[in-house]
């Protein structure tokens, strides 16, 4: 009996794992194959800092994003475990809560964990957490696409707290939390891309005012004492901590064109506490 409960949770762990590095592998490893090898003059003139990583931090963000998700394997047990004992709000009949809120617990997940991520982000920019949280992140000043879940193990379980969260106060379907988590990943890779994708004059969107960029994370990369959100920009602009000059910088990468290439963004060194 012992040993089927071992193995159960053994392959629920390694499913888990699987699913997160395979998810991590396709869209940080697309990102990267495009615009750091295959197209990267091509895209040169969007590149947000003129700098490229050295090998050895993008071998560490790897590795670091390894751990991770041996970390949130870890969580998807305890999950796996608290919903065979019905302490979830996880169901299986998509018809139990209809369709409707199929897609509208989705977009509700993606409100609380950007709320999660903005206030534990702060919390670890702290003086007394940032050296052990949050300080191996940061290390990535200028970010490739391998950086989005580069993480000290401490951070790592702080990051990996949102999905017990939403599975304890939301009822969720498992294709609505597959779908949560695939919109993690790619945001979070877009997030440390390196690259300014959207048009000029986004900013002054509707669209472009409520959501995060390329620019807005990398320039948290850099600079460490602002822009602190994940998906949206509103906790950003109702706490004003905006980078200052943020809309500056994103449209002067935004609006580059392709023969304007010699430019350079100054990276200062890692600091990353809150003053």
């Amino acid at each position: 009996m012992e040993e089927n409960i071992f193995k159960s949770l053994l392959q629920a762990g390694s499913w888990v794992f699987v699913t997160h590095f395979l998810r991590y592998l396709l869209f940080a490893g697309i990102a990267y194959v495009i615009f750091y090898h295959w197209k990267k003059r091509y895209w040169q003139h969007k590149k947000i800092q003129a700098q490229f990583p050295k090998r050895i931090k993008i071998q560490l963000e790897f590795l670091y994003s390894i751990s991770t998700f041996l970390i949130f394997s870890a969580f998807g047990v305890a999950i796996y475990l608290l919903k065979n004992q019905g302490y979830t709000l996880i169901y299986q009949d998509i018809h139990e809560y209809g369709t409707l809120w199929f897609f509208v617990s989705i977009f509700l997940s993606l409100v609380l964990h950007d709320t999660y991520f903005y206030w534990t982000h702060r919390l670890m920019h702290t003086k007394f957490l940032f050296p052990y949280f949050h300080k191996i992140h940061h290390i990535s000043y200028n970010p490739s696409p391998w950086a989005s879940f580069s993480f000290h193990p401490l951070e790592a379980i702080v990051e990996a707290g949102i999905l017990p969260l939403l599975v304890f106060i939301l009822p969720l379907h498992p294709g609505a939390i597959i779908i949560f988590l695939f919109i993690m990943t790619v945001m979070n890779v877009l997030g440390h891309l390196g690259y300014e994708l959207y048009p000029s004059g986004f900013l002054k969107t509707w669209l472009g005012k409520w959501n995060n960029t390329s620019t807005h994370h990398n320039m948290h990369h850099q600079y460490g004492h602002s822009n602190y959100g994940l998906y949206f920009n509103w906790w950003d602009r109702i706490m004003k901590t905006n980078h200052e000059a943020y809309e500056k910088h994103f449209e002067k990468t935004a609006s580059r064109k392709k023969e304007k290439i010699g430019y350079l963004i100054h990276s200062p060194g890692m600091n990353g506490m809150k003053k």
